[in-house]
């Protein structure tokens, strides 16, 4: 529904308070309404349908509008009213027909109407469930003995009463039937200072929880000698206050001796001007005041601080136990005033703009000072020495709380040296501006601390370790960063973190703290992570420890995509944050690569390809070395092939033609074909393996036992001597276990061992890349030597022909046993012919 007032509460109030309304909106207000809250409006009138329609209404706020008039009848269809609020009005007449029909009211508020006079109706009597009742106005002259009639049957909890500030009557016993627990009268005296002595007779022997003046003197100062304070000694109460007023130092004086002598033991002046009388001369014989005892004296809001020692001392503090001075801003703390506070349990001096210099004087010896004082209120001045504050309180025997919130506390330059009573359970020092190195001047005998809104940044630790009592730290509002991982603290109970500046939080950051079980943290810029997450669930699960501000104020700040999501929203993958499961699956998954790889491999041959290609790149570096180096001469042949007899088959079919048969082909020098016809084999062998470039032995088990390879194999390493072999090259056709090899190989087997060497593959697929290596190896076939020879030799289908043939160089001829050697030579012969 639309309109002047919101309903809220499930349509049981209404707000409808400064709409500027000139009428009651009964058409929007539902039928449930318990609560109207019309106020700060321009009613003028209350007619009989205005609340008609609210039969269950309790509550009705209608002060501060401009209301004139009410209808008789107003209020006759809400008998469960209970609370009735027309203060501050332009009523002139109290209205009795209107609440007749209010037998359950309890709160009548209705003064500083346009009353001229404060007479009740009987109708009045009627109400005997009113517990609170304020009436009267600026208009209302005086009171008539008769005018409260109506209420003396009925038990009060508070009755005001309010008069023109020209009061021109005040008949005796106007007030002898309020029965009331509180009473407060807001009428000047400054025409009638006498009526004050008819008020204080009027009450007296009425046991009064508090008794209040207000504006007691509004104009002017009380210049007489009559004591109107005398009849106070009669009074039963718990507490005076005098609110606003001007006083002066003789009517303060007169107020004071006459509560020596009653039961009344709080008195709190607020909000009072005043001033020194300037009769008053100082004797010089000690003050009146020596027999002041309170229980509580508060000075709030006093314009000047010679209050303070009114009668030029401070004796009248002397018995009080809870002192407290708001807002007088006194300049000065002589020697002798901590002197005369010898009671004094609680001294509250906050808000009085107090520097160092005012409240510590060094040249006052506080030894013995203050013996009874067990809480110290400092906050909301200016201090910034904690040194000069710890060297004030030390002689503070009794000392247990210390406030020093709202100051300029905590610069490392003043607090270097600090000495505290030993007494100190509960140090407040939030609002202050604390560096770590401030740490080192705290109390370390304290149960609570509260160091909130200080601009700390960081934490010393080894304060904490030295606090061993410390159970409560409030820490809020800072700017700490992070949250140590050693932070010891054995035996604090609760902690407050809310409000800084560290993202990490983990299950290890507290566990130096084995008494922990309250923790507030919210409110800081939370890094949405694994440790966070565990820290929440292990904390909630476990519940032994209560996060108090938990799950509204935790929320993520980083990484963006969960910027002020709550944290009890926030669930990371389990994969994410569970390190053994991490390592589980990296394990399986390497495992399973290898796997794959090594089937790969094993399928494709992978390693072979890999090997071969390596021996290719070496032998082209090979072959460069030796262009580089000028070791490449003219030789007749490309290669001298050495193998034995029962692998000829393999050399004629497989590795002539893919030598010798191609574009570019390789001039290859096998005995079969290209020994010369009716030479000594044994010149044969030494002749051609000198005229060729490279000198290729074809490895198998029968090499191993041919004699006649053996001697070829010897020659080449002959000729290799100084070039470690670099013109030899090994054909390994079939696998040979180099150890099984006789002894007499001993050249062979370093070879095999140090020497790459090409095999033979028997995968067909691979048998090409085998060739492009051993082409590699033997580099590209170009001849320059010059010169031509016939050679008879045996093609490939066993005929003999001849061809032009480059002539070999001769070598030096073969030293040893020419005879054996010409043996084997016709041996071998013979074995050729045959085969």
């Amino acid at each position: 529904m639309i309109g002047p007032c919101r309903i809220y509460n499930f349509g049981l109030s209404a707000d409808c308070q400064g709409r500027q309304l000139d009428f009651v909106p009964w058409r929007q207000l539902p039928v449930t309404l318990e609560s109207i809250d019309l106020s700060y409006n321009g009613l003028h009138v209350i007619s009989a349908a205005d609340f008609q329609n609210l039969p269950l209404l309790r509550i009705l706020l209608l002060q501060f509008n401009n209301i004139t008039h009410i209808a008789n009848e107003a209020f006759k269809n809400n008998p469960l009213l209970e609370h009735l609020n027309i203060f501050n009005n332009s009523l002139h007449e109290i209205p009795a027909s209107p609440l007749t029909s209010l037998l359950n009211l309890k709160e009548l508020f209705m003064s500083n109407n346009l009353y001229r006079h404060a007479t009740l109706a009987d109708s009045f009597s009627k109400l005997v469930r009113l517990k609170v009742l304020s009436l009267g106005g600026p208009l209302v002259m005086g009171l008539k003995k008769n005018d409260f009639q109506p209420l003396k049957n009925i038990q009060l909890q508070a009755f005001a009463i309010k008069c023109s500030s020209n009061l021109s009557y005040y008949e005796p016993g106007s007030l002898e039937v309020i029965h009331t627990k509180q009473m407060g009268f807001d009428m000047a005296i400054d025409q009638r200072p006498n009526a004050l002595h008819h008020m204080l007779r009027d009450l007296a022997n009425k046991t009064l929880s508090a008794i209040q003046f207000r504006n007691l003197f509004e104009f002017t100062y009380y210049m007489g000698d009559e004591d109107i304070f005398l009849n106070l000694k009669d009074i039963i109460a718990s507490q005076l206050i005098f609110h606003r007023g001007k006083f002066n130092e003789n009517l303060l004086k007169m107020a004071l001796l006459n509560l020596q002598v009653t039961p009344i033991k709080r008195l709190r002046l607020q909000y009072i001007d005043f001033a020194r009388s300037p009769t008053f001369v100082d004797s010089g014989a000690g003050s009146s005041i020596t027999e002041l005892s309170l229980d509580n004296l508060d000075l709030w809001y006093i314009s000047n601080p010679d209050v303070l020692r009114f009668d030029w001392r401070f004796t009248w503090f002397k018995k009080i136990k809870q002192l407290s001075i708001q807002y007088v801003y006194f300049s000065s703390v002589p020697c002798d005033s901590w002197a005369e506070m010898e009671g004094v349990e609680l001294l509250d001096v906050s808000n009085n703009r107090l520097n160092d210099d005012v409240l510590y004087n060094k040249r006052c010896n506080y030894k013995g000072f203050m013996p009874n004082l067990l809480t110290f209120n400092l906050s909301t001045n200016e201090l910034t020495s904690l040194e000069d504050i710890s060297s004030l309180i030390k002689q503070f025997r009794k000392l247990q709380v210390l406030d020093l919130s709202n100051n300029k506390l905590g610069s490392a330059k003043q607090s270097r040296h600090c000495v505290w009573t030993q007494n100190i359970t509960r140090f407040i020092a939030h609002h202050n501006y604390f560096s770590s190195e401030a740490f080192h001047c705290l109390p370390t005998t304290v149960s609570y601390l509260d160091l909130s809104d200080c601009n700390m940044d960081q934490l010393d630790l080894t304060y904490f370790k030295k606090a061993t009592n410390l159970k409560i730290l409030l820490l809020s509002g800072n700017k700490i960063k992070f949250i140590p991982s050693k932070w010891e603290s054995p035996s604090l109970q609760f902690l407050a973190l809310d409000g800084n500046s560290f993202g990490l939080i983990s299950k290890a950051s507290f566990q130096h703290m084995s008494q922990l079980s309250r923790l507030r943290a919210g409110n800081n810029p939370y890094h949405c992570t694994c440790e966070l997450h565990a820290f929440v669930q292990d904390t909630i699960t476990i519940g032994k420890v209560n996060l108090t501000d938990w799950p509204l104020n935790y929320r993520c700040y980083h990484p963006e995509p969960f910027l002020n999501t709550l944290i009890s929203k926030y669930f990371p993958g389990k994969v994410a944050c569970d390190i053994r499961l991490v390592i589980i699956i990296s394990v399986a998954t390497t495992a399973i690569v290898i796997l794959i790889f090594v089937l790969i491999c094993y399928i494709f041959d992978l390693p072979w390809y890999t090997k071969a290609t390596y021996q290719i790149i070496q032998a082209k570096y090979r072959a460069h070395k030796e262009n580089l180096a000028g070791d490449v001469g003219n030789f007749n042949y490309h290669a001298f092939i050495s193998y034995s007899h029962s692998d000829a088959d393999w050399v004629r079919d497989q590795l002539l033609p893919c030598l010798e048969n191609n574009k570019n082909p390789y001039r290859l020098c096998i005995h079969e074909r290209d020994f010369m016809p009716g030479k000594w084999i044994i010149d044969n062998i030494i002749e051609n393996i000198e005229s060729s470039r490279k000198v290729i032995f074809v490895l198998s088990r029968h090499f191993v036992n041919s004699e006649w390879c053996n001697y070829e194999l010897y020659f080449a390493q002959q000729r290799a001597m100084g070039k470690t072999f670099s013109d030899v090259i090994l054909v390994v056709k079939e696998p040979i276990d180099p150890s099984s090899l006789p002894s007499k190989y001993c050249k062979l087997k370093k070879m095999l061992s140090t020497k790459t060497y090409l095999e033979w593959p028997q995968q067909v697929n691979q048998q090409p890349f085998f060739w492009a290596q051993l082409r590699s190896v033997l580099g590209k076939p170009t001849m320059t030597r010059e010169g031509t020879n016939s050679i008879r030799s045996r093609n490939s289908s066993g005929r003999f022909s001849v061809v032009e043939e480059k002539i070999p160089e001769v070598n030096k001829p073969l030293e040893g046993n020419k005879t054996d050697i010409q043996s084997e030579i016709i041996h071998r012969t013979e074995i050729e012919l045959k085969d």
